[in-house]
């Protein structure tokens, strides 16, 4: 009984520790994606955005006759905030934001034939990732500091962290436009390649067209003996 008792004492003080571990939404983080829109065809996209922080969002036709799309950003509470009509790339921030799903919308409607590869990245920078970096120095007593300030590594780990986010970003997007340029080049060789093709099969039936003829010219027609 007394080791039931033991046990039962146990799981009772430790479910309140479970329950609090998993209180809380998940972090949002950041996020790039590629797809293939459709000839007359729109897709919308819904992304979860916590309150008073920084979300921007990038994006780029990286493919497709004309490099082109219509784009919308709508609030959690349905409030358009952007409206691009055919544009190849653009760049929004939005700050601060609303606690909800944000809603980012690309139209293809207007073109009929080609489709569009189009790449999107979204970037967040919420207020509360600083309170959590500042937490680990409050841990720290004084007399643990020795000679180096704490603010001094506080600003040089945040500074470092600030520039390889910003070197990934630029990394993404660089990677996003050699994307575009080689879907552009390849469309090119093939316009290239068609028309020389053509142009050469012109030629060879000019030439069959003016041998046949000279040899017309010249054949023999002298009347046949009786």
């Amino acid at each position: 009984m007394a080791a039931d008792a033991a046990i039962a004492l146990a799981l009772w003080l430790l479910l309140p520790a479970v329950g609090v571990g998993e209180a809380g939404p998940p972090p949002i983080q950041d996020g790039e994606f590629t797809f293939l829109l459709p000839a007359g065809r729109k897709q919308c996209f819904y992304q979860s955005a916590p309150a008073n922080a920084s979300l921007e969002t990038e994006y780029q036709v990286i493919g497709g006759a004309g490099l082109d799309v219509d784009f919308t950003l709508e609030s959690p509470q349905g409030v358009l905030l952007v409206s691009e009509s055919r544009k190849a790339d653009g760049v929004h921030t939005v700050e601060p934001t609303e606690a909800g799903d944000y809603r980012l919308c690309f139209d293809n409607s207007f073109s009929t034939i080609s489709e569009k590869l189009v790449f999107f990245e979204l970037i967040f920078d919420s207020f509360q990732d600083e309170e959590e970096v500042e937490g680990w120095a409050e841990a720290v007593e004084p007399e643990e500091m020795l000679d180096v300030k704490m603010e001094d590594i506080k600003e040089s780990i945040e500074t470092m962290r600030t520039r390889l986010e910003r070197s990934i970003q630029m990394l993404t997007l660089l990677r996003a436009f050699e994307a575009r340029d080689r879907n552009l080049q390849e469309d090119n060789l093939e316009r290239v390649n068609f028309w020389s093709a053509a142009n050469v099969a012109v030629l060879l039936l000019v030439a069959v067209l003016q041998v046949c003829t000279l040899k017309r010219f010249f054949h023999d027609k002298r009347p046949v003996p009786t």
